[in-house]
């Protein structure tokens, strides 16, 4: 059964999207799942021009919960994980920072980046 939210909104079937961050740490508490994947995204298309963006996914009872965070200035919105600028002027997500940063918030859990695991 789905948590009776606002702020949790099925994408699809085995897909929730989980839109607040406080939301997305209670129902890691509440699953109490092994691990949780995060992912470091670019997205080129972005109106706002927001490259780097963190997607979080937990599994859990044949279902993922997805969080999404995206840049606001030199931060991420929810999370306040610090972006970094390149050389070029883009702001950047670092990925040892990113999972050192989880696994703070969720001591008892396995963290895993997609791209590095």
């Amino acid at each position: 059964m789905l948590p009776k939210t606002t702020q949790v909104k099925k994408l699809t079937e085995g897909h929730i999207h989980v839109r607040n961050w406080k939301e997305f740490k209670r129902i890691v508490t509440e699953k109490k799942p092994i691990s949780i994947v995060f992912i470091l995204e670019q997205n080129g298309f972005s109106k706002n021009k927001e490259l780097s963006t963190l997607k979080i996914i937990m599994l859990h009872d044949k279902r993922y919960y997805i969080f999404y965070d995206f840049p606001k200035g030199n931060v991420l919105r929810e999370t306040k994980i610090p972006l970094h600028e390149d050389k070029n002027g883009i702001l950047n997500l670092d990925d040892d920072e990113v999972k050192t940063y989880l696994k703070s918030q969720f001591k008892n859990l396995e963290v895993y980046s997609f791209w590095t695991a």
